[in-house]
């Protein structure tokens, strides 16, 4: 994605100047486009990493209610003759 970002802040001004606007307004476009392509970068990373935070919160949450048992204590298992829980 950011090698698109890239052609097309090269890309419009060279088609700027090709239809005959100024090189200072094509220059002036591609620091537009370029400082939106970053803002826009910056954004969609933060999003990222809020997203995955979100998702580690929720598999903790998940993880803490339905987690592993304390060792030695197994759910459903019945103690045979002879054996005693350990306490």
């Amino acid at each position: 994605m950011v090698r698109w970002a890239a052609f097309s802040c090269v890309l419009v001004p060279v088609v700027l100047v090709g239809y005959g606007i100024s090189l200072a307004g094509a220059g002036g476009a591609a620091l537009g486009l370029a400082a939106v392509t970053g803002v826009c970068r910056v954004l969609l990373r933060q999003s990222e990493r809020c997203a995955a935070r979100l998702l580690a919160e929720q598999n903790t949450a998940h993880r803490g209610r339905h987690g592993r048992t304390a060792s030695g204590a197994h759910r459903g298992m019945r103690h045979g003759i002879g054996h005693t829980p350990v306490d």
